[in-house]
Formats: structure tokens, C-alpha cells, sequence
């Protein structure tokens, strides 16, 4: 756990926030931290919005409201930086190893389960979300968390018959659900299957502690949507349907094929998953009885049938699978483990060394993809453009507005300036400067001279992450009330930024790649003989 918690906290130490969903994530929660029943993106909107465009409405109920809440506490306990922001993930990350642990011992056994962790542990994508890092977030993180929290509960509550933990799983599933919504169900059928292994229960009491979680359940997550469809009942109903259209429509150009899942899994989990997978499943077709094991192939087989099948995807959606898959790995390796020990290595050396090889990358793997996601030889993590805004903020200005400023969702977390991507025209600027605001413009040398020249105009030069054109942000783009371009066309610039970011990051010269690969290999063979350490 010290291990992981410090490979988190590395990660999580980029002092910028991150674009797309952290950015949006982190001015809801701050702004959250006055009037937490309110959550807000643009808390004084100053130009017209469309209440439907979740990247540049007011009233922001796009996502659940506990990851919000508890990100919101930790900057008012700590102050509105980026650590406090990730601080929540990075703790509910590192608990989660332990989580994995437990529920694995109780599924498989202690090796197996301290494997499962490990796994987790170093998992590269797990690390990257509770950085902020990839979209989705600190969402999925809490996500994650709640629903291994409720499995846990539900785990005890079969061993001690006690029905407050049953209390407490249905907390748990309820602030899953919070979290992100209704895939969090995933854990009824494991409960019933946890509680019936169990044989500590009757089929009548069965039925009275499922109706009590789901009672438990309800009382936990309803409250806040039947006070948001009557307290916005606008923007409810709108995010209702986007969140139906995200079955039926690809959106944001997040799509693929139906074996989407099926082929990233072998990048998030390691090459060699589909391995333990088959194994796994050919297990349970021979003892399809055996209800422990059953659970964790519902954990995954479920959510990877539904997500697959709905037509927008993201590598996100099925992270809170992953102690599943790493339960299923781990059960694996020592089965290979357990059959190299078992051979006579006069018949069949050739047989041992390619299993020992096998186990060996087993490890590897997963630890090359947790180095290229931490990104260890990172160099820019102070860039100036966040030095710039925070320079902005110490000015204390009062009812003030940026314009022309590229990253508009950023600025607003940094100052406490209304900030739009556009330059509104002449009229629109007299009318916001005859209410009282100040006007700050972002001289990029891009200003029309008619704005130029107005009176009591304050030119600002701020440094910008990348050419407007590179900005992956919806609400980097404001058109004064009239219909915004959907996501799915300003997410098509995506593809400039990462064309550039991939030769930024090639090596200054042919002897600073070959130092990186040295590295690189050196970090896995201390990994792995720690491992072994371990294990031994």
C-alpha cells in the first residue's frame, strides 16, 4: 500500500489541471464549496448559454454529486490547488488495494489475493484517473471505490450475519451510484451470490435483507435526484437524455467497434489477459456451481456484454471491473506456478523455462504499462501559464471577466474571473461594462481593433498551454447565446495536439533514448526482484 500510495501521489503532483473532464470537474467542485446544493460551472454567467451545452452552462448536474462534494471539502480543508483536488482519489486509490486484498482472500485465498493487490497496486490506468490525468476521472474513481466497498460489506455481513453491515453495503451501493449511476447495480447479483455460499441464511431472510439493501440503497441516492428535477428541472431532463443518447449515439467521437473492450483490456490489464480469462471461464463451464467464483465472472462478464453493446465507449467505463480481472490474473498465475513446480524437469525442461518465462512477463507487464502511464521522465509540471493565472489572481479583482483566453474552464479555477474563450463584439462589451464588470482581454495578437480600441478595456498577457486550435475544450469556444458545435466536431482538433504532443516527446538525441531505455529496463528488473522478494 506504501508502494502504491507513493506511485499516486508522483503521479497526482502535475501542478496544472488537466483538460477535459478534471478541468470541469474541479471548477464545479470549487464553486461547490459555497453553496454545495448548487453545483455550477460558470457561477456568474455574463453571456447567454444554452442550459443543454454541459461545457458552458450555469446549473451543472452533468455528473453525480459525492465526488464533487468530496473533492469540494478537501479544497476547503487544504486549500484550491490541484493536490487537494486529487487527494480524495489518491486515498480511496490506496484504501482500494486493501479492499482487493480482502475480497480476494475471501474469493480465492491470501497469495491469491496479495497478487490481486499488487496488480492493483501498479495498475497504470487506475493511477493515471486518480491523477486527473485520462477523462472520466475522479468519477471512476469513486466509482471503483463504492463498489468495492459495497462488495466488501457485503462480504462481512454473510460472515457475521450482523444486519448492520448490511446496512452499510447499501450505504456503499447507494454512494456508488452518487457517484456515477445505475451500473453500480452490478452489485446485487454478487450479494445474493455472497450471501447464499455463505449458507448462513434461510431463503425468507434472504428476501428481507435484499429488500433492506435495496431499501438502504434508495433512501441513499434518491433524495438528490428528486431535488434536482424539482429544483432544475431543465437541466435534469437534459442530462437524463444525454445520458440515454450515450447508448444509442456515439458521442464526443467516443465509438468502436463491439470488441472495443475485448482489444483494450489487453493494454490496461497486460497482453497476456486474455489467458487467464479463457482459463477462467473454462473453469466455471466444469463447476458452474460453485457460486464464489460465479460472482467474479458477473463482476466483469456483465458490465463488459452491456458496454460493448451501447455505442459511445470510453476505456473508463469498465474500470471498476478491474479487481475482477486482477483476482482472475492473479488465480491464474499461481495455477502456471503451481503446474511448473509439478514438473519433472528431466521430461520437460523446455516446458518449465517457457512457464517460468510466461509468469515472469506476467509481472512485467503490468509494470511497463504503470511506468508509461506515470511517466516518471516527466519534465513540465509547473508550466507558466498556470503561473500566470495564479499572478492574475493575486490582483483581487472584483467582478471582472476574461476574454480571448484559450483555456477558460482552467482560468476560473486559478482566479476568480468569469473567463470565455470568444471575444464577444463591441455592443455585447458595453452592455457587460455598463453593469459594472471590468473587462480583461487576453492579447494574443488576435484582438479586432474595434475591441482594441475601446475605452476601459484591460489587456492581459497571459502564456496559453496551445494554439486555440489545439483546445480540446467544448467551452473554449463561446458563440454569444447562439447553438455551440457539438463536442464531437470540436473533438476532431484532438488529433492536432496529439500529433504534437508525440514529437514534443521525442528524445533531444539518439543518446538520450538509449539512457530512457536503460532506465526503463532497470526500473523493471528492480520491480520484479521485489516481487519475488515478496512472494518468497
Amino acid at each position: 500500500m506504501i508502494g502504491g500510495l507513493v506511485l499516486r501521489l508522483y503521479t497526482a503532483a502535475d501542478f496544472f489541471l488537466h483538460p477535459w473532464d478534471e478541468a470541469f470537474h474541479a471548477v464545479v467542485a470549487k464553486h461547490m464549496m459555497q453553496h454545495p446544493l448548487i453545483p455550477t460551472l460558470y457561477d456568474t454567467p455574463i453571456l447567454p448559454y444554452d442550459y443543454r451545452n454541459w461545457a458552458g452552462n450555469h446549473i451543472w448536474v452533468h455528473k453525480q454529486p459525492l465526488p464533487l462534494w468530496t473533492m469540494s471539502a478537501s479544497m476547503y480543508l487544504f486549500g484550491v490547488n490541484e493536490i487537494a483536488l486529487r487527494l480524495p482519489s489518491v486515498i480511496l486509490t490506496t484504501v482500494g488495494i486493501w479492499l482487493t486484498y480482502y475480497i480476494g482472500a475471501y474469493f480465492f485465498d491470501r497469495k491469491t489475493a496479495f497478487l490481486a493487490a499488487f496488480f492493483y497496486s501498479v495498475n497504470g490506468l487506475i493511477i493515471e484517473i486518480a491523477a486527473g490525468r485520462v477523462p472520466t476521472d475522479h468519477i471512476d474513481v469513486f466509482f471503483l471505490f463504492f463498489i468495492e466497498l459495497a462488495i466488501f460489506f457485503s462480504i462481512v455481513f454473510a460472515r457475521k450475519k450482523s444486519s448492520v453491515y448490511n446496512l452499510l453495503a447499501g450505504l456503499s451501493l447507494g454512494a456508488a451510484i452518487l457517484s456515477k449511476w445505475l451500473p453500480a447495480l452490478i452489485v446485487l447479483p454478487m450479494w445474493l451470490l455472497i450471501v447464499i455460499d455463505s449458507g448462513n441464511f434461510n431463503t425468507k431472510s434472504v428476501i428481507i435483507h435484499f429488500i433492506t439493501l435495496l431499501v438502504i440503497t434508495l433512501l441513499t441516492f434518491m433524495p438528490w435526484q428528486i431535488y434536482i428535477y424539482h429544483t432544475f428541472p431543465l437541466e435534469a431532463m437534459s442530462e437524463t437524455n444525454y445520458n440515454y443518447r450515450h447508448m444509442v449515439e456515439i458521442l464526443d467521437q467516443q465509438g468502436g467497434p463491439v470488441y472495443y473492450y475485448l482489444d483494450k483490456i489487453r493494454i490496461n490489464y497486460g497482453e497476456l489477459i486474455y489467458l487467464p480469462l479463457i482459463w477462467f471461464v473454462l473453469n466455471i463451464l466444469k463447476d458452474s456451481f460453485n457460486l464464489k467464483r460465479l460472482a467474479i465472472l458477473i463482476w466483469f462478464i456483465v458490465p463488459l456484454i452491456f458496454f460493448s453493446l451501447i455505442k459511445s465507449k470510453m476505456q473508463g467505463y469498465l474500470l471498476f471491473t478491474s479487481p475482477a480481472l486482477f483476482m482472475i490474473s492473479s488465480a491464474f498465475w499461481y495455477r502456471l506456478y503451481t503446474y511448473k513446480n509439478d514438473i519433472k524437469p528431466e521430461n520437460k525442461i523446455w516446458l518449465k523455462w517457457g512457464i517460468s518465462l510466461l509468469l515472469i512477463f506476467f509481472i512485467i507487464l503490468p509494470v511497463r504499462y504503470c511506468l508509461e502511464r506515470v511517466k516518471p521522465f516527466k519534465k513540465d509540471r509547473s508550466p507558466q501559464w498556470v503561473s500566470d493565472l495564479k499572478n492574475m489572481k493575486q490582483r483581487n479583482l472584483k467582478n471582472a471577466v476574461l476574454f480571448n483566453y484559450s483555456r477558460p474552464i482552467d482560468a476560473m479555477f486559478y482566479t476568480d474571473l468569469t473567463a470565455y474563450g470568444n471575444i464577444p463584439d463591441t455592443s455585447m462589451v458595453k452592455a457587460i461594462m455598463q453593469k459594472g464588470y471590468t473587462v480583461l482581454i487576453n492579447d494574443n495578437g488576435k484582438i479586432p481593433t474595434d475591441i482594441g480600441s475601446m475605452k476601459n478595456i484591460i489587456p492581459v498577457h497571459l502564456a496559453e498551454p496551445g494554439n486555440r486550435l489545439n483546445s480540446t475544450h467544448p467551452a473554449d469556444h463561446n458563440y454569444n447565446g447562439q447553438q455551440p458545435p457539438s463536442k464531437t466536431s470540436l473533438r476532431s482538433f484532438s488529433n492536432i495536439k496529439n500529433i504534437s504532443d508525440k514529437a514534443e516527446a521525442i528524445p533531444a538525441s539518439i543518446w538520450d533514448c538509449f539512457e530512457n531505455i536503460k532506465i526503463f529496463f532497470l526500473k523493471n528488473f528492480l520491480a520484479m526482484t521485489h516481487f519475488v522478494w515478496l512472494v518468497k
